[in-house]
Order: C-alpha cells, then structure tokens, then sequence
C-alpha cells in the first residue's frame, strides 16, 4: 500500500494552460477516502440520482475538490439536492453542509417550488438531514450565505450560467459572497457547462454552455486564485451545438421524443471542474 496520502486530483489534474501550479492540489487520507466512498454509496440516495453517477462522477469531483467528512461545507443552490445526498451524510457526525438554497419567497415560481421541495425532503430523512443548515443566496452581498470566514469549502454544480443571464453585476456579487464565506485558504469548487474557447456572452446565456475563460475571470476579480483543472467531467462527445442548448441533453431532454436515442447516446453535457483557492 503506498502511503496513507491519496493525492485527490492525481490522476485527474489537466495540464491546461489556464492551469495554475503555485498551490498544489488537496489530499486527502485513505480513510477520508473511504468515508466519501461510503458517502457515495448511501442508501439515502434515490435510485434516480444514483443513475446519474456515471455522469456526474461524484466520488472523483468531491476526492478532487480535497472535500472531507470535518468540513464545513457550503453547498450552492442545490436544487433537488442531487449533491446534497451524499454530501449531508458525509458531513453529518463531524462537519457541517450549509445549503445555500434559492430565496423562498422569490418572484420566481420554480425557485419557491424548489426551495419547498428541498425543505421537504430535509423534513422526510430527519437521521440524514436534521443537522444541515438551510441559508439563502441572492444577489445581495449584504445577505451573506454564511458567517464570514467560516467555510473550508464552497461547492457549486451547474449554476454559472444562471447567474450570467441575471447580469455579470449579479454574477460577479454571487463570487463576492463565496469569498466572504470562506476562511483564508478555503476553497471553491465549481463544475460547469463547458463552452468552447471564444464564445460570446451572448450565447453562453442562450444555450448554458460558459467558458472556463469567463469563470475565472469571474472568480479572480472576486480574489480566487486557480489551484488546479480537472478533466473529471468532460464528455468528448458533447458537441455543444444543440437546438436547445445544454437543455437538449438528458437529464432534460428538451426535444422530448424528437432525437432523445442521439441524445441519451451523448448523455450529459461537456463539463469543465476547476478548483480556486482564497488566499492566506
């Protein structure tokens, strides 16, 4: 056996020449390992979901973002809580998740319902989600998402796009908020749709496909540093030129019927998975 340090983005660092190397990678032990591990496999997941794991590669992308089961971890708009599964048993004995969740008296009607829905299945597996702590984001940062200083981790799955087509300004506060909420040397994790190098704003808000140019311009203005790319959730066979932009993937499948063999063959989309730190 060699060593009790796993490197968690060992096998997974790309050599992008975004990429940064001036703060390695996170490690976690081999029993830190294990319990995500265990975490991943959780019976309090939904079948649903668990189907989902080939795509979204959960064991990898948490191994990679350097998560542990003594963190206190923030989670961004978790929406049905397909994360939040395997992140609320994780952290539930040792750490602390934090759902930063959509603001639940929203003018937005999908926003109120997922809220609703999320505080409901907190209220139906109390032995699993009794100790996680349900906040708000919006696009205010005098509305923190958590007490300054006080997250080892901010994770965010699939949500960059969202907050560009509600303007850069509101972008750029949401990053604002995660730095706040971090304590020195506390990480960022985001996955994204990964649109190709060049595309305009424009069309990142039409069909939810963002360049990893445009997240770290996002992330750096707010004070990130980059500390490592992974491939972990790229889909070589994501064209990213869809009628319906990334919507026309599964899980979505926007086109119903029409081209759903074509499109379930692709699966989910291109992702891009980057890790930013907030500096010492």
């Amino acid at each position: 056996m060699k060593g009790l340090w796993i490197a968690a983005g060992a096998m997974l660092f790309s050599c992008s020449a975004l990429a940064q190397d001036a703060v390695s990678p996170p490690q976690i032990t081999q029993a830190q390992q294990q319990a995500l591990h265990a975490a991943v496999g959780s019976t309090a997941r939904g079948i649903n979901n668990v189907m989902r794991d080939a795509y979204r590669n959960p064991e990898r992308t948490l191994a990679f973002f350097g998560i542990t089961p003594q963190q206190t971890v923030i989670e961004i708009w978790p929406g049905g809580g397909w994360y939040s599964e395997i992140l609320a048993p994780l952290l539930r004995d040792d750490g602390k998740l934090i759902a930063a969740h959509f603001d639940a008296e929203s003018d937005v009607a999908f926003y109120r319902r997922s809220r609703a829905e999320y505080e409901q299945k907190m209220a139906d597996a109390p032995d699993v989600y009794d100790k996680v702590e349900l906040t708000t984001l919006n696009f205010d940062s005098k509305e923190p998402i958590a007490a300054p200083g006080s997250a080892d981790r901010v994770l965010t799955f699939r949500n960059v796009h969202n907050w560009l087509k509600a303007g850069e300004e509101q972008a750029a506060q949401v990053f604002d908020q995660f730095y706040a909420a971090l304590k020195p040397g506390g990480m960022l994790g985001v996955v994204e749709h990964q649109a190709r190098a060049g595309t305009s704003l424009e069309e990142m808000i039409k069909t939810g496909y963002v360049t990893e140019t445009k997240v770290r311009e996002l992330a750096e203005a707010a004070g990130f540093e980059l500390v490592s790319v992974s491939p972990v959730n790229q889909n070589v066979q994501d064209s990213t030129d869809h009628p319906e932009g990334v919507w026309t993937l599964p899980p979505t499948l926007r086109l119903g019927d029409k081209d759903r063999a074509r499109y379930l063959a692709i699966g989910e989309s291109d992702r891009m998975t980057l890790l930013f730190i907030k500096p010492e």
